[in-house]
């Protein structure tokens, strides 16, 4: 079976894999802002606002249940059409879960129909953003040249830093501009209103792509898969557990950081909105700093090195939160949420090839998105919960705790992962 492709250049490939996710975590992202700020008032009015915040942080771990379904629904469909229409499916579906989100009534309009319909555009969004990270960084990895599969893959991995910024600066001009009532009333919408422009942009830049030389090459082999979800669980189960322990890091260190700590800052310690919001807007550069930084070494000394090294600061950096937070010291809560995003970045930018590596070309896909949104299951659904009830019952150390054993864990997957990645490449090497 011949394909017939027109190789794109360099940069359209990277801005491409990057656009997708700095659009899809924008949508994210703004969703985990307003379940800290805003959800729990609008679609929970009738509870007290302890309540109010675990409810909201709630459904921001419905989206982490629906990611690996997503990722099984269109990894299926990547193994075997291939990543570019599937990319483009999962971006619309992101963007129209989103948009509806920004028009859905609050509880006072629809009743308890308002929270139901909540949870299901929210199950939306989680099950887009499961099947674009996957795509993404296939889309930059199988077109990256030998020793820079890390580099390429590092730009969806920027895509996260680029779309938390722009979510955290739309809700900084919100909270700049508007009153407390009207944010509430109708200003949280409109961020999530602007995402369908920006999910028409990405469109237009995925629709232009060709298909990427690793898959065409495969489907000039053999036939693809016809249940690559079967084939992943009998053969690759061992990589998909491993790469999503190894992800439990990442996602614990940024929504603690973020979610928890912008609830706890602006509820507990009285510190106003426009002012945290503007010190996670400092500490996402250091985040954005790290990852080309990460990717970079990653290529030049290994994966395992440079994640053992960041996730084992990571470990330490728990021990850091509840001296720093506590404080009330708008320099210390800035230093300590910098800290976490630029080890969030180093620990994250090397997923971007090392989650493929773990799968052959044939259950890629579906592999890299299973782990990765596994992982997200894992680390994220229910960290600011989890963080919330530990700082009710323990305190602000119990928090730092949670974050140092997500990272030994990750640590220790880490450490066993070299194995599992040597076998596939193996694989891969037989199949050409």
């Amino acid at each position: 079976m011949k394909i017939q492709n027109t190789p794109p250049s360099i940069a359209h490939i990277a801005f491409a894999s990057f656009i997708g996710t700095a659009i899809e975590f924008y949508d994210f992202y703004i969703y985990a802002t307003a379940s800290a700020l805003v959800i729990g008032r609008v679609f929970f009015p009738q509870s007290e606002p302890a309540v109010q915040s675990l409810s909201a942080f709630l459904t921001f771990g419905i989206a982490f249940i629906a990611r690996p379904l997503g990722a099984v629904l269109f990894g299926h469909f990547g193994d075997r059409i291939g990543r570019k229409a599937t990319l483009a499916a999962s971006l619309l579906l992101m963007g129209v879960s989103t948009l509806l989100i920004g028009c859905l009534p609050g509880y006072d309009t629809l009743g308890v129909w308002a929270p139901v319909g909540l949870c299901l555009l929210r199950f939306g969004q989680g099950l887009g953003l499961g099947g674009e990270w996957g795509g993404a960084v296939l889309l930059a990895t199988e077109y990256a040249p030998a020793g820079r599969r890390a580099w390429y893959g590092m730009f969806p991995q920027l895509g996260p830093s680029v779309g938390f910024l722009l979510a955290t600066l739309s809700f900084w001009l919100l909270a700049v501009n508007l009153s407390d009532a009207d944010f509430q009333a109708w200003g949280w919408r409109l961020p999530f209103l602007a995402s369908g422009l920006l999910v028409a942009v990405g469109l237009y830049v995925r629709l232009k792509l060709a298909e990427t030389p690793e898959f065409s090459a495969l489907l000039q082999q053999q036939a693809p898969l016809k249940m690559p979800l079967t084939v992943l669980l009998q053969r690759h189960l061992r990589a998909v557990l491993l790469g999503a322990l190894a992800m439990v890091v990442c996602y614990t260190l940024f929504y603690t950081a973020t979610v928890f700590c912008l609830s706890y800052g602006t509820n507990t310690l009285a510190i106003s909105r426009p002012l945290f919001l503007g010190m996670l807007c400092v500490a996402i550069v250091f985040m954005a700093l790290a990852t080309p930084l990460s990717a970079w070494a990653s290529d030049r000394f290994g994966r395992r090195p440079v994640l053992m090294i960041s996730g084992f600061a990571a470990i330490l950096s728990g021990f850091a939160l509840a001296p720093m937070l506590s404080s009330g010291s708008t320099l210390q809560i800035t230093l300590f949420l910098s800290l976490s995003l630029f080890l969030m970045g180093a620990t994250f930018a090397p997923m971007g090839a090392l989650l493929p590596e773990l799968f052959p070309v044939a259950v890629r896909y579906t592999g890299a998105g299973a782990a990765y949104n596994l992982g997200g299951i894992l680390g994220a659904s229910c960290a600011p919960y989890i963080s919330q009830l530990l700082v009710n019952q323990g305190g602000l150390a119990w928090v730092g705790g949670y974050i140092s054993a997500a990272a030994a864990v990750s640590f220790l997957a880490v450490w066993r992962i070299g194995e599992t990645r040597a076998q596939v490449m193996r694989e891969c090497y037989e199949l050409r």
